[in-house]
């Protein structure tokens, strides 16, 4: 009887997430895809693998971000570049899909009415589990059969595609613990996000201090990495060992979480958590009294977890920057593709402008994020409680607007600075650095805008559409941003993200033209989004 309405329940959740899941699933397998592309163009030779290889495994912040380094043939290489990104991206798919089908239904009240139909007490949270899963083995075999149409090993292949899914799988049951404990969604999300960036600590401790092989080419974890479920998936080894055995553990990792989650949901009530949300203080702070205050206090949580990320993002991004000749190696292709990353001039300065460009992503995906919460405000009712007061739509819909975009100001200058020190430290030019690099960041600022005013458009004109489309819109750009060079896309498809368009600094100078142009873009974003929103009716 714990179990009855299960099927019901995981059709339910195939129709809800019809459009996202199958989203994730094909836009991670065209990152693979495009990067085991791009390895035969940007390496000639088996010489030039080899010392890119060679470069990576002997640079403590290369093995931090990039991953594991494991063999020097096309889809070891691959591996290197790419699995690390697929790995987080799988586990944050599977732990956002599991909070959504749990935790967020006992929010929003779905769970209280599906409840009062025949269903049993563990239905939701096997649909949920059920769907992870499931949503994991095509991963798998999509990822699998990208390589493979690539043109690198089916053996390897499957590997990867299965230390992918595998990962992806250990937190879906990650997610099915946290969303008994925490009360709300944002903060069952949180935990397991938590539990992610953990995982992602010891893997990377466990690499970076790894012993280097004599040919320089193979890197062997230390300790650290076997505790962490990414660890795991790297431990694998696609297109090197294929250590299938390696599978066992977040299996048995998974049944360990999804055993917890069911005892922990014998002991709570519904839309209750075993963590009791912590009271508030008697009476409110005066800037709550304002909507700008209100959403302030909404957004710095998330504005304080992307601060901590960018800083560290663009602090070991600058500190590589004065070693990125050694990692190149002989590779003149993957000079080439830095170089149309990051505009012409010396490797150095166009790595820079590079990873400037891709923190303007990272500050890009907040300004979203932050944004979406509009449309959550609106579906779950708040909104319209609040505007029943003397607050107006517009006051509502300015303010935040104004708390995300000194929210992204302050990033901007964060990722600048960073950057700056970190290249300046390691460079031992610290004042020319902070000041270039801050200056490169800014100019970045105005292509974070336009997706600002995509996110506030898709609001105020196509509400259901408010989340799904303004993150379409940001993947687009950053695949355009990130592997539109190296697979040659013509200019016109280049053109359709902001990013193209700003000037490449520090390589290239300062052009006022088009930062001039998208932040009009953006400012009639923002204002048509502003009136449509005035003028629909709220939508549920």
């Amino acid at each position: 009887m714990n179990y009855t309405g299960t099927g019901d329940l995981l059709r339910l959740a195939l129709r809800r997430d019809r459009i996202q899941l199958p989203v994730w699933i094909i836009a991670l397998a065209l990152v693979l895809s495009s990067t085991a592309s791009s390895v035969t163009g940007l390496y000639q030779n088996e010489a030039e693998r080899v010392s890119a290889q060679q470069g990576a495994a002997e640079n403590a912040v290369a093995l931090v971000f990039n991953g594991l380094v494991s063999g020097t043939s096309e889809g070891a290489t691959a591996m290197t570049q790419a699995l690390l990104l697929l790995l987080v991206a799988a586990a944050l798919m599977s732990s956002l899909a599991v909070v959504r089908h749990t935790r967020q239904n006992e929010e929003t009240g779905r769970s209280e009415l599906i409840g009062s139909s025949v269903v049993g007490r563990h239905a939701a949270l096997t649909a949920a589990l059920s769907l992870a899963v499931l949503a994991n083995v095509v991963l798998a075999l999509v990822s699998a059969l990208a390589l493979i149409g690539s043109g690198l090993p089916a053996d390897g292949s499957l590997a990867a595609g299965f230390a992918i899914g595998a990962v992806g799988i250990v937190f879906a049951g990650v997610a099915a613990v946290t969303a008994q404990i925490w009360q709300s969604a944002r903060a069952a999300n949180g935990g397991a996000a938590a539990f992610l960036g953990l995982a992602f600590l010891l893997r990377a401790v466990g690499d970076a201090a790894g012993s280097v092989s004599e040919n320089g080419t193979r890197v062997s974890s230390s300790w650290p990495s076997w505790l962490s479920p990414i660890g795991w998936g790297q431990q694998i080894r696609p297109y090197d060992d294929n250590a299938w055995w390696v599978l066992v553990l977040p299996l048995v990792a998974f049944a360990v979480f999804v055993a917890a989650a069911f005892a922990l949901t014998k002991v709570r009530d519904v839309g209750m958590g075993l963590r009791p949300v912590r009271p508030g203080p008697p009476r409110a702070a005066p800037s709550l009294l304002s909507p700008f205050g209100l959403a302030w206090r909404l957004q710095r949580g998330a504005l304080l977890g992307w601060a901590v990320g960018i800083a560290i993002m663009g602090f070991s991004f600058g500190a590589v920057g004065d070693e990125i000749n050694d990692l190149v190696g002989e590779s003149e292709r993957t000079a080439e593709v830095i170089e149309q990353l990051g505009g012409a001039g010396s490797l150095v300065d166009s790595y820079l402008s590079a990873t400037a460009g891709l923190l303007g992503l990272a500050i890009a995906a907040y300004a979203v994020q932050v944004l979406n919460r509009m449309r959550s405000e609106e579906a779950m009712g708040g909104l319209e409680s609040l505007l029943a007061t003397a607050v107006s739509r517009f006051q509502w819909l300015g303010s935040q607007l104004a708390s995300a975009t000194v929210g992204a100001v302050a990033l901007t200058l964060l990722a600048g600075l960073s950057t700056g020190l970190g290249y300046g430290l390691a460079s031992g030019d610290l004042g020319s650095a902070l000041l270039d690099l801050t200056n490169a960041a800014l100019v970045r600022l105005p292509a974070v805008l336009v997706l600002a005013g995509v996110a506030v458009a898709a609001f105020g004109m196509l509400p259901r559409l408010a989340v799904a489309l303004p993150w379409t819109v940001f993947a687009i750009c950053l695949l355009i941003s990130q592997v539109g060079a190296a697979l040659e896309l013509p200019q016109s498809v280049m053109d359709i993200s902001p990013f193209t368009h700003v000037p490449q600094m520090p390589s290239v100078g300062f052009s006022a033209g088009a930062v001039l142009v998208l932040l009009v873009i953006a400012a009639v974003l923002m204002a048509g989004g502003a009136v449509l929103f005035r003028r629909r009716n709220l939508s549920i």
